[in-house]
């Protein structure tokens, strides 16, 4: 018997999602090319593929007019991601940062606990578009009310799986560390924390990739630049080539961060999985 390697396993996964990813596109070209679909609805490959390049590239403002316009809405495409990008960096990076001790205060203390969790269940069940018009009120329609509704969208997951963390760590180690000479302060450093980064690296990756699913309702109002704005705007004047590139985008960038947060989490906890 032959054993693969963990380089085979991971090649071999490569070269089976390769496959799916042309399976994909070859399927989405041979419906958009019989025009099975109207091309409103289903543009065809090389249509996005125009549109993205558009968006990335100076072109002018309209067939016969020689004036240049930079990419869609006056931005490059890169731009209105790193916008999008720059809010959820201060809108969920402000979550990653008050989350964990917020839910380390809820884990170990019953009373507060009993206070609070209620009304954080309750922002938790809340969509972002119920709320998202009462932000513009409080805060404007500039950054500041996006950034609180990516924040607001981010926090709950990494109260709560920081909350989950800590009930689940033994109580025999706390007491183990106690009847050691730890203090309060050492058995949450030297105990708890480690015990609960695991799942605190779990509660960070689903409250940015559902940050980054928000970001479209964030960027309604004023979302540009933004590739959420850009979106929804390509869609408001039916242009689907624009719009579908722009989903593209948002679904590989989603990846890409999960992809980053999870190596992270693979350096801070390398003992996660190990026997």
């Amino acid at each position: 018997m032959f054993r693969v390697g963990r380089g085979g396993v991971r090649v071999r996964g490569l070269v089976v999602r390769l496959v799916s990813l042309v399976a994909v596109v070859a399927l989405w070209w041979a419906v958009s090319a019989a025009k099975l679909v109207d091309a409103q609805f289903l543009p065809t490959p090389q249509a996005v593929w125009h549109a993205f390049v558009r968006a990335n590239s100076q072109h002018e403002l309209a067939p016969g007019v020689p004036r240049q316009v930079r990419g869609e809405q006056n931005y490059f495409l890169w731009e209105h991601l790193v916008a999008s990008l720059q809010r959820i960096g201060i809108g969920a990076g402000a979550a990653v940062v008050l989350g964990p001790p917020v839910g380390f205060l809820l884990g170990t203390s019953r009373a507060v606990s009993a206070i609070v969790e209620p009304y954080l269940n309750f922002l938790r069940m809340l969509p972002p578009l119920g709320y998202i018009g009462l932000l513009i009120v409080w805060f404007g329609i500039g950054d500041t009310s996006k950034d609180w509704l990516l924040f607001l969208a981010a926090f709950p997951p990494i109260v709560i799986s920081t909350v989950a963390g800590v009930q689940g760590v033994s109580q025999d180690r706390i007491n183990a560390a106690r009847s050691l000479g730890a203090n309060r302060l050492q058995v949450i450093t030297r105990v708890l924390f480690p015990s609960t980064l695991p799942e605190i690296i779990g509660g960070v990756r689903v409250a940015v990739g559902f940050a980054w699913t928000t970001v479209v309702a964030a960027e309604l109002n004023n979302g540009i630049p933004g590739i959420g704005g850009l979106a929804y705007l390509a869609g408001q004047q039916l242009n689907t080539p624009l719009t579908v590139a722009c989903i593209i985008v948002i679904g590989l960038t989603a990846l890409a961060l999960d992809a980053v947060i999870k190596w992270i989490g693979a350096v801070l906890v390398p003992w996660k999985g190990r026997a």
